[in-house]
C-alpha cells in the first residue's frame, strides 16, 4: 500500500514479542536480553538516530558532560521520506541503532515488528512518576513499555486575535460556538476562512478531533484487534466537518503548503488547530503575524465534561539490537527529564514541543520569548489543557498505509468527489488486509 514501510521479519522471539498486548504475541521475547556489554577502560558507546531538530545539540552537551557513555549521532530524514524505511532495514538487518525516535502513531507497529525492547523491567518508578501519564499509556500496552515520550502535543486554537477583535468575534470555547465564529468571520470578510481541512495530514488531525469526541479507532481490551474509523463519536465529528466544508466555512488545502501559509500570512486563513507544537512553527514560518496572533484551547462538544486528543509528539525507544540497552535507556533517561538537555534542545532553534515531564515547563517558558503572542503564557495553557488528554485512545499497527489512504480519501472529499467519512472508512477498508496479514485476529464494529 503507498507509504507502508517495510515489515520487520525476525525470529520467533520478535513474533512472540507482543502476546500479552495483542493476545498473538508474547512479551517475553521483547524484554531483551541480559547485560550489555563490558566497557572495559574506555566509554561504553551507543548508537542514536533522529529526525528531530536540536538532537545534534542534545548529544553534544551529553557527550561533553559524561564520560562513562558517549553517544555517536546520526541525523536521518523525518518520517516516510527515509527514516522509518532506514530504521526498519537496519532492524531487519540486525543492525538497528541503540536509540532511536518514533512517533506515537508508528510504534505499535515497530512493537509489532520486534524493533524496540521491552523497558518495562529497566525502568525505574521514579522516572516513570515524572511523565504525565496520559503520555505513558501511548507508549504501554496491557502493562507493557516500549518507548520513552519526550513531549506530547495537546491540541489547541491559534487564531487571529486581531481580526477577531475587529469584528467582534467570539474566540470559540465549544464547536457550536465555532462554527458561529466562522459565519460570522465570512461575512464581515469574504475572502477570509476561520480554519482549514488539511488533504495533507488530514487523518491525523481528524484522529485528535476524533480522540477528542470520545472515538476509538482502534481497541484490543478483548485480546483482539477491533477497529472502528467509523464509530459513533467519529461520525459526528465527520458530519460536523462536512458541514464545514459544504458551507465553505473552511478552506481544503493541503498542510504546511505554500498556499496554506500564504493564506495565515494574509489572515485569509484565520485559525489552526493544530498540536502544541504549532506554536513555533507559526513563529519561524509567519514572522510578520507577531503580535496578530494567540492561542486558545481547542473548542470542546461539552465544556461540563472536558477532553481532548492530541496531535503529534516523538518517544525515543532502546531497540532489540542494543548491546548496551541500560547505557541506552540511561542517555534517553537524560534526554527526557534533563533540564540540560531541554535548554540544548532549544538552543537549536524555536520550539514550542510540551515536554510529557511537567517539572520541565518552567525551562521550557524560560527559553522561548512568546512576545509574538504578546508575552501569553503559552506553556501554562498547554499545561492545564495536556491534563484533558483522553487515556481512552491507542494507535493502530499500520499507521503510515492507514494515514496514506485517509489522506487520499480526504483530498477527494476536498473537491466534492466524496465525503469525510467516506475517507475514514476507505482508510479503514484499506488497513484491514494489512492486519490480517500479520497474523492479528481483527473485527470490525
Amino acid at each position: 500500500m503507498p507509504g507502508q514501510r517495510p515489515a520487520v521479519r525476525r525470529s520467533g522471539a520478535a513474533v512472540t514479542a507482543l502476546l500479552t498486548i495483542f493476545a498473538m504475541l508474547l512479551v517475553a521475547g521483547c524484554s531483551g536480553g541480559g547485560k550489555s556489554d563490558s566497557a572495559g577502560d574506555g566509554p561504553v558507546h551507543i548508537t542514536f538516530w533522529s529526525a528531530l531538530r536540536g538532537s545534534q545539540e542534545v548529544v553534544d552537551e551529553y557527550n561533553r558532560t559524561h564520560t562513562r557513555i558517549k553517544v555517536d549521532f546520526e541525523q536521518v530524514p523525518s518520517g516516510d521520506q527515509g527514516g522509518w524505511a532506514k530504521l526498519s532495514n537496519a532492524a531487519r538487518a540486525g543492525n538497528a541503532p541503540d536509540v532511536a525516535t518514533i512517533e506515537y502513531p508508528q510504534l505499535p507497529s515497530y512493537a509489532i515488528d520486534g524493533v524496540p525492547r521491552d523497558i518495562t523491567d529497566m525502568l525505574p518508578d521514579s522516572v516513570r512518576r515524572k511523565i504525565i501519564p496520559q503520555a505513558m499509556d501511548l507508549t504501554t500496552f496491557e502493562g507493557r513499555t516500549y518507548a520513552l515520550p519526550v513531549d506530547i502535543e495537546p491540541m489547541v486554537f491559534l487564531y487571529r486575535k486581531d481580526l477577531f477583535t475587529k469584528y467582534d468575534i467570539p474566540v470559540p470555547r465549544t464547536w457550536a460556538e465555532f462554527e458561529s465564529s466562522a459565519r460570522k468571520l465570512k461575512k464581515a470578510e469574504p475572502d477570509s476562512r476561520i480554519a482549514s481541512l488539511f488533504t495533507t495530514g488530514g487523518t491525523l488531525a481528524m484522529a485528535g478531533l476524533a480522540w477528542q469526541a470520545g472515538a476509538q479507532w482502534y481497541d484490543t481490551s478483548d485480546k483482539s484487534w477491533t477497529v472502528s474509523m467509523d464509530d459513533t463519536p467519529t461520525r459526528k465529528v465527520a458530519a460536523y466537518w462536512q458541514r464545514l466544508v459544504d458551507d465553505d466555512l473552511v478552506r481544503v488545502e493541503p498542510s504546511s503548503s505554500q498556499q496554506w501559509r500564504a493564506h495565515l500570512q494574509s489572515g485569509e486563513t484565520a485559525g489552526w488547530l493544530a498540536g502544541a507544537w504549532a506554536a513555533g512553527s507559526m513563529m519561524a514560518s509567519t514572522p510578520g503575524g507577531k503580535g496578530k496572533w494567540a492561542i486558545a484551547p481547542s473548542p470542546q462538544w461539552d465544556p461540563e465534561k472536558p477532553s481532548l486528543g492530541t496531535q503529534g509528539g516523538s518517544t525515543f525507544m532502546v531497540t532489540k539490537d542494543s548491546t548496551h540497552p541500560e547505557e541506552a535507556l540511561e542517555f534517553i533517561t537524560w534526554m527526557v527529564t534533563s533540564p540540560d538537555a531541554l535548554r540544548a534542545k532549544l538552543s537549536s532553534g524555536v520550539s514550542s514541543a510540551y515536554p510529557t515531564v511537567t517539572d520541565l515547563v518552567p525551562v521550557a517558558r524560560k527559553e522561548m520569548d512568546t512576545s509574538y503572542y504578546g508575552g501569553q503564557d503559552i506553556f501554562g495553557l498547554f499545561q492545564r489543557e495536556a491534563e484533558l488528554i483522553s487515556t481512552r485512545w491507542k494507535w493502530g499497527p499500520r499507521m503510515v498505509s492507514t494515514i496514506s489512504s485517509g489522506d487520499d480519501g480526504l483530498a477527494r472529499a476536498g473537491v466534492g468527489s466524496g465525503t469525510i467519512l467516506e475517507a475514514l472508512r476507505e482508510a479503514q477498508s484499506k488497513t484491514l488486509p494489512d492486519l490480517k496479514s500479520l497474523g492479528l485476529s481483527v473485527t470490525t464494529r
